[in-house]
């Protein structure tokens, strides 16, 4: 009788155990997988999301993100419609005309709060201002983010040739184009370290004729947001948790893009690099803006739908909607 007792105690044991077994670690199982693009290769303009991941902030709010960076001719907007990603990031503008085209997709998050995009000439061909660009051959990214520069164009009335460029440089080194469209934080400071002394170049940011539309935001298709929505809110909160350590832990967070940069075979410049964070953070900075960190304030919206207006990729009496657009999900 004591044998068969021990024997129904054994087994007692054995089931607890082997329960137990199933559910040590149950976030693990409850993990949410999605997949983030963003908008470009790999460098230290993403540099928080890579923090994010391999600081564990994702994990801790129970997600599983793969960061996907799309090729330099894909647009990743496409790559969203098509559900080869969950997640991704895009320029404001650019965005606000995909979904006026019909696609269902919303913002829940924006980073950027300010434009580094600027034209980019040499001194000595003395293109000083906007209108000196009428007539002259204007580099511009292939890959898209086109309405600004187009928008500011037009406002001056040039005529000008626009030449597709896919990512390098090269062609305005070598004088093959009068202009080139850049970003702050990374084909200007290209050209600076490829020989061409600072004070030899006029920049031309955009921002300074008026053009200051927020850049980096966060993107999603509608079912994916209804479906998803507290898994988004992890997110931004993970990613936003990420930067924040970024940008106080900058050597850490190079470290990373380096890893990253050698993981896809792209060439790292560690100078430029971190001249990119800096400037990434400073695009970041909301100054004055009533809004809280990784907010889209109503006003930038509304800015970037009549630019969209005035260079004709919308209807002139299209309405603004910024309740469809944009979900705050904090």
């Amino acid at each position: 009788m004591v044998n068969k007792r021990k024997q129904l105690h054994l087994i007692v044991f054995l089931v607890l155990l082997a329960s137990t077994a199933f559910t040590v670690n149950p976030v693990f199982s409850q993990q949410t997988k999605l997949t983030y693009t963003p908008h470009w290769l790999p460098q230290a303009q993403f540099a928080g999301f890579y923090v994010a991941r391999e600081m564990g902030f994702y994990n801790d709010v129970d997600l599983d993100i793969t960061i996907q960076h799309p090729s330099p001719t894909e647009d990743v907007l496409d790559l969203l419609v098509a559900g080869k990603a969950d997640i991704v990031s895009h320029f404001l503008i650019s965005a606000i005309a995909q979904h006026q085209s019909g696609t269902k997709m919303v913002c829940f998050g924006q980073l950027s709060q300010n434009c580094a995009q600027m034209f980019v000439t040499r001194k000595k061909d003395s293109i000083n201002k906007p209108e000196d660009l009428d007539g002259k051959r204007i580099g511009i990214w292939e890959a898209g983010f086109q309405e600004i520069p187009s928008a500011l164009i037009d406002e001056y009335n040039c005529s000008v040739e626009w030449i597709p460029i896919v990512s390098s440089v090269n062609l305005f080194l070598m004088g093959g184009i009068d202009a080139m469209t850049v970003m702050l934080y990374n084909e200007y400071d290209q050209i600076i370290n490829s020989g061409i002394n600072e004070d030899e170049l006029n920049p031309m940011l955009f921002s300074d004729f008026g053009y200051n539309v927020p850049e980096d935001g966060l993107y999603c298709l509608n079912e994916t947001y209804y479906k998803n929505n507290d898994a988004l809110k992890r997110f931004v909160s993970a990613s936003l948790r990420g930067w924040e350590y970024t940008f106080a832990n900058k050597e850490y967070a190079l470290d990373l893009v380096w890893k990253e940069m050698k993981a896809a075979n792209i060439p790292s410049n560690m100078a430029h690099q971190q001249w990119m964070l800096d400037i990434t953070e400073k695009m970041y900075n909301r100054n004055d803006k009533p809004i809280e960190v990784g907010e889209l304030l109503e006003q930038d919206y509304i800015d970037a739908f009549n630019l969209l207006i005035t260079i004709g990729q919308l209807e002139a009496e299209a309405k603004p909607d910024f309740d469809s657009f944009y979900k705050k999900n904090q």
